[in-house]
Parts: C-alpha cells; structure tokens; sequence
C-alpha cells in the first residue's frame, strides 16, 4: 500500500480505499468463485487485540479443504457467525458438502449439527496429539511442581526430558531413549508422567490402524482405558475426550480428510496481518485475506465498478 502510494504521489488512505472498493466489486462479481464444496474446513485466526487489556478478538475462516481455498471469513469463533453464512448459501450447495472438519471445538461441532446436520464431521488428526502432547506436558510441569516446589529449573530431571517426552517415539533413538528414562526414574517418583507418556503414545497409535471399525473400537477403549483411577488426571481429562469426540476421531479413518488445507490457508492469513503490521477493522482485514488466498477471477478486475 505504502509503496504504491509513494509510486502514484497520493495518500495511503486512498490507496487503501480503493484496493477495499474494487476489491469487494471484484469478490462480488466473481460467482462462480465459491463452487461445489465435498469437505467444508472451520478453524480460528486471532484478529486483534483491543483496549487496556488487550482483548484478543478472534475470525473463523471457512476454508474449501478439497482446494485450499479460503471461501470466506467471519467475526468470532462462535457457532452464530458461521450458521449465518452457510444459512445463506443455496440448498444446493449445503447438500453437496458430505465433510465438516474441525478441530477439538464446541462451538465449531455446534455449526454443523445446526447448519449442515446430514454431513460427517471429522476431528483433525493433528489437533488431537497436540491435545495429547499438551495433557503430557501439563502432569510434567504439575509432577515437577509437586516434588520440587518451584517451576522447572535447566538443572531439574523433568524440565531436562520436556523436549523428549513429546518427540515421537520413534524418532528417538537408543541414547535418547535411555536419557529420558533415566531422567524419569530420577524426577518422577510415581511414574504419572511415564504413563501420560506412554498414552500420548497410543493416542498417536490411532492413526496408525487402517480398518475403521478396528480403529473405532480402538478409541473407545483407549477412552475408558485412560479414565482409570491409575492415570494421572490429566490423562483421565483426555480419556474423556476421546469418549466425547469418539465419532468424529473414528471418522477420520473413512474419509482421510484432515484440516491441514484449511491450516494453511491460516498460514497466508497471517502473512496478510503480518505484511500489514496488524489490522483494526474486520472489513479491511477480511478483504485482503480473501483477495490473496480466496483465488478470486482477477480477469474480472477491468469490468468491476465499486460502490
């Protein structure tokens, strides 16, 4: 913006206003930009923070996975927002699309119970080990703080081993591997943090089946396996996890459609931010997103006649 101002001797507002003008034209003349959608993909951006005490506000994009192509973007990262906009999409189309992909969220589960009740929801592979990374490290830091009494310290066994303990089991090796069980032995008396390292390690196990009915029947009982009064309480969290969004996990092994299209579609979103040192109105922020990842026709650019 800056340096097409400085090219054409005029404000940065100009410039600006009129890259949203023609940009919004261009966006509303190109129809047949969004198309027949087979996976719908919903996921989060942070879009600002605001007054004193820095509010984050939030933006759902609404990403075509089968494309990688932003379809479009609302405000928040509640259920209301997205209903809206599928409600005003063609019936149609909301009958063409058999996928919703989502993360480990409520309110995104919500939208399409609501707004596109007939399709089969798939919980995000790589959000579910992240939640199982983040449960293992959450009884590492509590374990630490329970027989220390302070937070981990370079010199601390636990805090030592937090870089291991989420690698990959088999990724490391033989010399890695006796570290970290040596670590283990010397900082976790219990062995609460063995055991949440050992069920990160089956919950990635999931996804290593390749008989969906195998794979369901393995999620539900890793589910009620890790509830035992034996785990950790972090682990009991996740074993609830895995019973709550059984149907959506087990049905990754079906459909193979994961969330990473729509992830990268977040990563082009947040060089837009970044390229723009932030952004303070949705509008502007939701137009520049969707001109640079929502593959608009830019032949239409020359007939297109703002507002």
């Amino acid at each position: 913006m800056a340096e097409v101002a400085r090219e054409l001797g005029c404000d940065w507002h100009t410039v600006n206003d009129a890259v949203l003008a023609y940009g919004q034209a261009l966006l509303d003349a190109d129809t047949d930009r969004i198309g027949q959608v087979t996976a719908l993909g919903l996921d989060e951006t942070l879009f600002a923070r605001f007054g004193r005490w820095r509010t984050q506000a939030w933006a759902t994009s609404i990403v075509d996975v089968g494309t990688g192509t932003l379809l479009d973007m609302v405000e928040g990262r509640d259920s209301a927002g997205v209903i809206g906009w599928i409600g005003a999409m063609p019936d149609d189309w909301k009958a063409h699309v058999r996928y919703g992909v989502l993360d480990l969220s409520g309110p995104y589960r919500a939208v399409f119970n609501t707004a596109l009740d007939h399709v089969t929801q798939i919980a995000d592979p790589f959000h579910l080990v992240r939640l199982a990374n983040d449960k293992l490290d959450e009884c590492r830091r509590r374990v630490q703080n329970e027989t220390l009494g302070h937070r981990g310290r370079k010199a601390d066994p636990l805090y030592r081993v937090r870089k291991l303990l989420v690698i990959a089991s088999e990724r490391v090796d033989d010399r890695g591997r006796t570290k970290m069980l040596g670590l283990l032995t010397a900082g976790d008396p219990r062995g609460e943090v063995k055991t949440a390292w050992h069920a990160k390690e089956e919950v990635r196990n999931i996804y290593r089946i390749v008989d969906p009915d195998t794979a369901a029947g393995f999620v539900a009982q890793l589910g009620h396996d890790l509830q035992d009064d034996s785990c950790p309480p972090e682990i009991n969290q996740l074993g609830r996890t895995l019973i709550h969004w059984h149907s959506q996990i087990s049905a990754w092994h079906r459909a193979r459609v994961s969330n990473g299209p729509t992830e990268a579609v977040n990563n082009l979103i947040k060089r837009i931010k970044r390229i723009g040192f932030g952004f303070r109105r949705f509008a502007s922020y939701r137009i520049r997103a969707l001109l640079y990842a929502g593959r608009p026709n830019w032949d239409l650019l020359a007939n297109v006649t703002p507002r």
